[in-house]
């Protein structure tokens, strides 16, 4: 480990009044969940996606995608934050950290004890499902007991809306809301951390590089070189759970 980087990272963070951190599948690998697009080992280069407009359209299309679901390893569930996830909850606890943008779809940021409102996801979230219209929450536990007895997904009760998981689909739009809050906290920032992304995947990964450019001090600490490097104040490629731990003084 980059003594030299680590400490410039623990002096930015020391100095800053207001840090968003900015997490991607990076910060969940270290908790087994294997990223979604690694070049020959990402999940999408073995699954071809279901894309959303069909996802919509077609009572097949959903009724795979819930086969998937189901039937898929639970690895995502049974996962466990991880020193990374709980180095940024104390961030939140102690008010260094406004808010935690993220990626990820895990739920393992409010799993290691960060606030749900203090949460942006813009990919969504795997760990429940919702009304596509109603936006009534459903878990599932109830679904899938559902999909056993029937090989569907029923329509919303409450609308009869299609029940989707709340995650972003390909060719789904971007949350509005969620967009509006990160942008919000990236314009109130006076540093960002990247933790985990390859800031590839945009819009999502233009927050780190507006916060740069609004003035913040902008880290990164991940495993790969990243499009953002060269204009970083601080750059880390190590783990992120030791790096953050020791930042932050959870060893």
């Amino acid at each position: 480990m980059s003594e030299e980087d680590v400490q410039a990272l623990g002096r930015m963070i020391d100095n800053a009044q207001r840090i968003v951190c900015f997490t991607g599948a990076g910060i969940s690998t270290e908790s087994g969940i294997p990223d979604f697009r690694s070049p020959g080992t990402g999940l999408w280069n073995k699954i071809k996606p279901i894309q959303f407009q069909d996802f919509i359209a077609s009572e097949e299309a959903r009724r795979e995608s819930w086969e998937r679901k189901f039937s898929s390893d639970r690895t995502m569930e049974n996962a466990q934050p991880n020193q990374g996830h709980f180095a940024l909850a104390r961030l939140v606890e102690t008010g260094k950290c406004s808010a935690i943008i993220t990626q990820n779809v895990d739920n393992l940021h409010q799993n290691s004890g960060v606030p749900d409102e203090r949460v942006i996801e813009l990919h969504g979230n795997a760990s429940y499902a919702s009304c596509l219209s109603c936006h009534t929450r459903y878990e599932l536990a109830e679904l899938e007991q559902q999909f056993a007895k029937l090989s569907r997904v029923e329509p919303c009760p409450r609308c009869g809306g299609i029940i989707k998981t709340a995650t972003i689909s390909f060719g789904q739009s971007m949350p509005e809301d969620e967009m509006r809050r990160a942008q919000a906290e990236i314009e109130s920032c006076d540093m960002c951390i990247v933790l985990g992304s390859s800031l590839s995947v945009y819009p999502a990964a233009g927050f780190p590089e507006y916060a740069k450019r609004l003035g913040a001090g902008l880290a990164i600490v991940n495993r790969e070189e990243t499009p953002l490097d060269p204009v970083a104040d601080v750059v880390v490629r190590e783990q992120i759970g030791p790096t953050m731990a020791l930042v932050v003084g959870l060893n």
